[in-house]
């Protein structure tokens, strides 16, 4: 016989909403926290949203690009925000290595100056006495802004295309409740970076847009099953079809969380410098999306209600009433 690993058993009975008003309020308490964070603090932009240099390097060598070494060099100059990564082209010659290294704008300037430049490169020889600049570009405030408000309105496209999937898939108490949970997700993980000024660039917005899909996928599958319950227990007081639609899709959302999870804390750790922020803000967001979709978003739709069979809505079904009895 087949060897199977449950993490959750196939039958569950978990009362998911026992303590509701203080999840619900947790959550709107971390909402809040987190605009306060974000309006008090502020983002650690990167060099996307902040302006900066762009400077390519080539050099000839056989050996692979040593990044680390890089870093290294240039860190004693105390230029502040710095990304470097290998630039990879079919075309070029077999030791033909190009490297970019971004600079994050120095005092204010749009662009560092040639001695900077030549600081930096001076820097370089010390792991490639051959390395030389072969170009340089500039990203001013104006570009910067015109990113930011790109992320923002790109973020806020995808809610709103969001929104009127679930209002055409289900119902318009649906749609209310998956946006205010990936509003929470979103919220959430911004003030998490606001909390620890971790740096905030255009991978992250990228993290921040694949949360979203992550978070509505799961809500979705839920909301599938609540559909189906709602047909098949007719009788039964929409709090406790909400428990059972949840404690049947347990299973899947433990797997599916747990093995993403799995993969996420891998590259958290071992990935590197270039994409642990990036990780990270995957990491934190599958864990408050996970939560989102049962603390957030159903109970959004509880406290609306449901108009079901067009008839007048039975009073048990009240938000905060713990009364509630499972009869079928």
């Amino acid at each position: 016989m087949a060897f199977r690993l449950k993490l959750v058993p196939e039958k569950t009975n978990f009362d998911f909403f026992k303590h509701q008003v203080a999840t619900f309020g947790f959550s709107v308490f971390m909402v809040l926290a987190s605009i306060v964070l974000v309006l008090v603090m502020g983002l650690n932009l990167g060099i996307d949203f902040r302006g900066g240099t762009t400077i390519r390097t080539e050099a000839d060598q056989t050996e692979p690009v040593d990044i680390g070494a890089y870093r290294s060099a240039i860190a004693p100059l105390d230029l502040g925000d710095v990304l470097i990564t290998q630039v990879y082209d079919p075309n070029f010659r077999a030791d033909q290595k190009v490297v970019t290294i971004r600079i994050q704008a120095q005092d204010g300037q749009e662009a560092i100056s040639p001695d900077t430049q030549a600081k930096v490169l001076e820097s370089l020889k010390s792991v490639n006495k051959d390395i030389k600049i072969v170009a340089t570009e500039s990203i001013g405030p104006k570009v910067s802004g015109e990113l930011i408000w790109t992320a923002i309105w790109s973020v806020l496209a995808a809610v709103a295309a969001i929104l009127v999937y679930i209002w055409l898939r289900f119902e318009w108490q649906f749609s209310v409740g998956a946006v205010a949970a990936l509003i929470h997700d979103v919220t959430v993980t911004v003030g998490i970076f606001a909390l620890f000024q971790i740096k905030f660039d255009l991978s992250i917005i990228a993290a921040l847009l694949t949360i979203l899909g992550y978070s509505i996928n799961d809500t979705v599958v839920v909301f599938d099953r609540l559909r189906e319950n709602l047909v098949k227990y007719k009788k039964m007081p929409l709090r406790e079809v909400m428990n059972l639609s949840v404690n049947e899709t347990l299973s899947r959302t433990v797997m599916t969380s747990g093995t993403t999870l799995l993969a996420l804390i891998s590259l958290l750790v071992l990935g590197g410098d270039v994409i642990r922020n990036f990780v990270f803000a995957m990491t934190w967001g599958v864990i408050v999306g996970t939560y989102s979709s049962v603390y957030v978003a159903k109970n959004i739709v509880l406290f609306i209600g449901l108009d079901r069979n067009k008839e007048k809505k039975d009073p048990s079904e009240k938000f905060f009433d713990k009364t509630d009895v499972a009869t079928d």
